[in-house]
């Protein structure tokens, strides 16, 4: 199933559905600042908008039209269209330039990745454009949440019902935490620290140095 154009069939009940931006992610921005942000992954924005307060400019990188366009909707319904971007992008290769943001989310996007190769790429990506002192905060969804009964990461597919009853399933990969831990570690981050909340796994990264 390719993703786009999953999304794009579910962008507007999607975008209804995520007016507020996750406590975790809250809490990471708390007392960071900078000058270019990045949201991976950015749906309708609710997290760019976040960034744009800590931000001369934030950026929002979605594979999905549809939810690019409720991003931007959001952005001028809110007034913080003037610090924001929104750009079409794989998060597998992310259309920004090495060492160009300061701070970055990548939430609840890198489980959309298949085979684990993308996902390791795509978070090696995200070390790339962070420059030097950046830093990201990373979240998948986990075996801890209370809707799965297993003990180590599997992949899936998860539906999404719309207005009407139709179904359209999404592809999952959920992470047991020593798994993401272990991806990341594969990858050019530096991981500060992996924890898990509300069922999902979060990790605080950095860039490796460069040489």
């Amino acid at each position: 199933m390719d993703p786009q154009s999953t999304y794009d069939r579910i962008a507007d009940h999607f975008a209804a559905t995520r007016e507020y931006a996750w406590p975790e992610v809250t809490t990471f921005l708390e007392d960071r600042t900078t000058d270019r942000a990045l949201d991976i992954g950015c749906g309708n924005g609710r997290h760019t908008e976040l960034l744009a307060a800590r931000a001369r400019l934030a950026v929002g990188v979605d594979l999905s039209r549809g939810l690019l366009d409720a991003a931007v909707a959001r952005a001028r319904e809110r007034g913080f269209a003037d610090a924001t971007g929104f750009v079409h992008g794989d998060a597998a290769r992310l259309p920004i330039a090495t060492d160009a943001v300061g701070l970055a989310t990548y939430v609840a996007t890198l489980h959309h990745l298949s085979p684990r190769a993308a996902r390791v790429a795509s978070l090696s990506e995200l070390s790339r454009v962070l420059r030097p002192g950046g830093a990201g905060l990373v979240s998948v969804w986990s075996t801890a949440h209370d809707r799965f009964d297993r003990e180590t990461g599997f992949d899936t597919t998860v539906d999404w019902t719309l207005p009407g009853g139709e179904t359209v399933p999404r592809y999952y990969h959920i992470y047991d935490p020593d798994e993401f831990a272990a991806d990341l570690a594969a990858s050019d981050l530096v991981t500060e620290d992996v924890t898990v909340s509300s069922g999902n796994c979060y990790a605080v990264v950095h860039p490796q140095p460069k040489e």
